[in-house]
């Protein structure tokens, strides 16, 4: 199943790498990631669209990054299952 998520953070130095370090404990591989400083508000912060791949439900990720000290808010953007391809063997 691939994932969609877009996490707000707060403008800290390492919150990009607790926020992929709680995705690779909790069994969740990284396909894509966008990382867009926000100067508008105050103080700065991160918009992270970010797209995951796991077997794992979706809610358990959720759950661990909402509780990162420097993470604002989390949301499920999307969700879709992904067809494994098929092999046919001759």
């Amino acid at each position: 199943m691939q994932h969609s998520l877009t996490i707000t953070t707060q403008s800290q130095a390492d919150v990009l790498e607790r926020v992929l370090r709680v995705t690779r404990h909790r069994g969740f591989l990284v396909q894509s990631m966008h990382i867009e400083h926000i100067n508008t508000q105050q103080p700065a912060s991160y918009a992270i669209e970010l797209r995951v791949s796991s077997e794992r439900p979706i809610a358990q990720l959720a759950n661990q990054l909402v509780k990162l000290f420097d993470v604002e808010q989390v949301q499920l953007k999307q969700l879709q299952a992904v067809a494994s391809p098929t092999v046919a063997i001759a």
